[in-house]
């Protein structure tokens, strides 16, 4: 996956105790409703260290949705790398397998229903999508062996709405569902 967003530059220890706690905290309960005080709570810093590592609560959200980004790609990497084909599925698994067991979705999408339009967090947002997408048609075109758009986008719409059905279903059912459908269009019915 071609140039995953940066994550933020080596943190302090204190800062990396934030980051972890406001990660947590964010993908399990939404970025709108955690305030600092919890996060300075879970982490054990102090309010005062929370605003000196990020500066606000939208910067800290927003080295939430970039360290997010890498982590994801990275492990979504690893997995296309060590793959028989078709490696397009692979990206299915990275879902079903680097979620919260509690079902609490796609952090990005999560994070598309509640942020403004004008947070920063919608460039990562939509930098993230956007390189799942392109990299889909990248894997699609190895595994059929041409160019096919239409089948990568089948494959990308089919993805989002089964991550986004994980969080209200509270399962992976339409994850692997959408897994099946995908392996069908790439390979055939099976």
């Amino acid at each position: 996956m071609s140039n995953p967003i940066a994550p933020e530059p080596a943190l302090t220890r204190g800062a990396q105790k934030v980051l972890a706690a406001a990660s947590a905290l964010f993908y399990e309960r939404g970025i709108a409703s955690v305030g600092v005080d919890a996060i300075a709570e879970r982490s054990g810093v102090t309010k005062r260290t929370l605003y000196d590592r990020f500066g606000s609560k939208d910067a800290l959200a927003l080295a939430y949705l970039r360290d997010r980004d890498a982590a994801w790609s990275a492990r979504w990497e690893e997995r296309v790398a060590s793959s028989p084909a078709p490696r397009t599925l692979t990206v299915f698994d990275s879902y079903a397998h680097d979620v919260d067991p509690a079902g609490f979705g796609c952090a990005f999408l999560n994070a598309a229903a509640e942020l403004p339009p004008s947070h920063t967090g919608w460039t990562v947002i939509r930098e993230h999508k956007k390189r799942v997408a392109d990299r889909i048609g990248e894997l699609v075109a190895e595994d059929l062996g041409a160019q096919a758009p239409e089948v990568a986008e089948m494959i990308f719409l089919m993805l989002e709405g089964a991550i986004a059905h994980q969080r209200v279903d509270g399962d992976s059912q339409r994850l692997e569902d959408a897994r099946r459908l995908a392996g069908a269009l790439l390979t055939g019915p099976q």
